[in-house]
């Protein structure tokens, strides 16, 4: 899987969110907000493929988390940007 490259971070208002690149009049009502894990997440991978085991690695190798938490925050953070159809 891969982050969509239509989608860029931007930092607004002292927060990380998520804009569609070169859209005029988007919906601000559904804004997409990025905690430091996520953001962390979305810089290393963006332009990248991947599987949640990649994600579960940069948990791991940054937060030195026990590998089955990261497995299971991986695959719900995965499981979100999907749902949110960012991927």
């Amino acid at each position: 899987m891969k982050i969509n490259e239509a989608y860029k971070v931007r930092e607004m208002a002292g927060e990380h969110v998520v804009i569609m690149q070169g859209r005029l009049g988007v919906d601000m009502t559904r804004v997409i907000s990025l905690n430091e894990s996520s953001l962390l997440l979305w810089n290393e991978l963006q332009g990248k493929e991947f599987e949640v085991a990649d994600v579960a690695d940069l948990l791991v190798e940054h937060y030195e988390i026990d590998r089955e938490v990261a497995m299971r925050d991986a695959a719900a953070w995965v499981e979100k940007l999907a749902a949110c159809k960012l991927l």
